[in-house]
């Protein structure tokens, strides 16, 4: 196709998009969450890997806890947020918890077994939902985490709680791995779900809406579901058997109007066409997932967190900051963390699970990995405790006032800074950037062969040595955060 007749098929259809969907404005900025999953063949070092970009508004904040395993006793219960009853687990396994306060779905987890979980928001067109003693939503994901050793169990645990209880938000996807798979859950409100399971060779792309298309599943290798899920739809007028057409998922369970929105297909196909080996076009149904072009590393991925659809046609911006835009970036304004997670299944449990996270802005600043070993977390990155935490997490408190001292603010204030005058201003960010993530990632390999010297002699010594380590790297990144900070206020303040 002619070059310029390209370009402007792509502009007129942003045209009609933002004149068409201008009003959503407030509803499309709230839902710029965005995920990769690869599986364990298709990433460089056969780890499997979880990616995630948390987008959220207003000022938040990020905890950091190492939550222990735990003991209870028979009919303990747990009272989910909106007043259910459910059983205790007799035993719940540790876990690395990044938590940010009042919000109901923001929050990451990975566990002693790897496994790992984050979650996009994905609206359905569910209207006449059943959902008995107020349903679960909040809690689903600290349960799986807690009480699953893998992915598909975790799958398996969420979906007898949903067709138990219902689940109390318009719909989600949960991205799901542990260090052999990784599986993406679709939730529907109410009793309805689906999951599908990352082939080992591909990599899966989720923006805000629901990814998992045709499903069988009498094959439950790949597929595991509501008995229910093509009755339902039936039901509902939302397939009709007779049409010829095979069932499709989304097709039939998702709120319409996301599957081309603005805020999604634009990241969605940016993302695959940096890692595809076959390119996608606007106006294609993408695919679940798909063969990368190479193997991919978490440099690889890290790339996509950071893109503002560079290099593309929808790389238009307001010239000072690439974030705001009407076609939803992949690091986007209302970013507040992201992570690459490696979860191999080769090494010690402290060093094996590793969460590469940069906090606010992918884009400048550097991804430093936090190993699942590391026991206590520096005083700037948590607020109290884990115990208080899930007691206090929906506490109406002004966070920002009470949690001044927090690491992440300065991480914010910078980001906000930033923003007012991009390209001008971080420049600088993203070179410290780049520098520390390689340096980073070369060390990797030998920090963990030190790590396994001590391991096999004296693992108490093993455990001192990676929390120093991890002490000095949390410190690097926060040092750098407040060093660019102090000198960009500067700079800014001559002018």
């Amino acid at each position: 196709m002619n070059s310029k007749i390209h370009i402007f098929t792509y502009f007129t259809i942003l045209i009609i998009l933002i004149f068409t969907q201008k009003l959503n404005a407030q509803f499309e900025s709230e839902i710029e969450c965005f995920s990769i999953l690869a599986g364990k063949n298709a990433t460089i070092d056969n780890s499997v890997m979880i990616a995630h970009n948390e987008d959220d508004w207003g000022d938040l904040l990020i905890n950091w806890y190492k939550v222990p395993e735990q003991n209870y006793s028979k009919g303990t219960k747990i009272k989910l947020q909106n007043g259910a009853e459910i059983d205790q687990s007799l035993h719940t396994y540790s876990y690395l918890w990044v938590e940010m306060p009042g919000m109901q779905f923001s929050d990451s987890y990975m566990n002693e077994w790897g496994l790992t979980i984050a979650s996009d928001q994905c609206k359905s067109r569910e209207d006449k939902p059943i959902i008995d003693k107020g349903g679960i939503g909040f809690y689903l994901r600290r349960i799986m985490i807690e009480r699953a050793k893998t992915a598909r169990e975790a799958v398996k645990l969420a979906g007898e709680l949903i067709e138990k209880l219902g689940y109390n938000y318009s719909g989600r996807t949960y991205c799901i791995a542990d260090p052999n798979e990784a599986w993406m859950m679709a939730v529907v409100k109410g009793k309805h779900w689906v999951a599908q399971r990352v082939p080992h060779d591909h990599i899966a792309i989720i923006p805000n809406h629901y990814t998992i298309g045709e499903i069988d599943l009498t094959d439950t290798i790949n597929f595991l579901g509501s008995k229910d899920i093509y009755d339902y739809a039936i039901q509902r007028k939302w397939y009709d058997p007779n049409s010829k057409k095979t069932f499709n998922f989304k097709k039939a369970y998702a709120d319409q109007s996301t599957l081309k929105a603005i805020w999604n297909t634009p990241r969605f196909m940016t993302a695959i066409n940096m890692l595809a080996e076959t390119k996608v076009h606007y106006g294609e149904d993408f695919p679940f997932s798909f063969t990368p072009k190479n193997k991919v590393s978490k440099k690889d991925i890290i790339k996509v967190l950071a893109s503002h659809l560079e290099n593309t046609d929808f790389e238009s911006c307001n010239g000072k900051n690439p974030h705001d835009n009407i076609a939803s970036r992949i690091c986007s304004p209302g970013n507040q963390y992201g992570f690459v997670t490696q979860l191999r299944n080769n090494l010690p449990k402290e060093i094996a699970y590793v969460m590469w996270t940069s906090i606010k802005r992918p884009c400048t600043q550097a991804f430093i990995p936090w190993y699942f070993g590391i026991e206590k977390i520096p005083s700037e990155f948590t607020y109290e405790n884990w115990k208080s935490a899930v007691k206090k997490h929906f506490s109406r408190v002004d966070l920002k006032k009470k949690t001044q001292d927090k690491a992440y603010w300065k991480y914010k204030e910078l980001a906000d800074l930033t923003d007012k005058d991009y390209y001008n201003l971080s420049l600088k960010q993203i070179n410290e950037k780049n520098k520390i993530e390689k340096e980073l990632f070369n060390n990797q390999e030998s920090f963990e062969r030190k790590y396994l010297r001590f391991y096999t002699k004296n693992k108490h010594k093993a455990n001192l040595f990676l929390q120093q380590y991890q002490s000095k790297i949390i410190n690097l990144s926060l040092d750098n955060t407040i060093n660019t900070l102090k000198e960009i206020k500067k700079a800014v303040s001559k002018k």
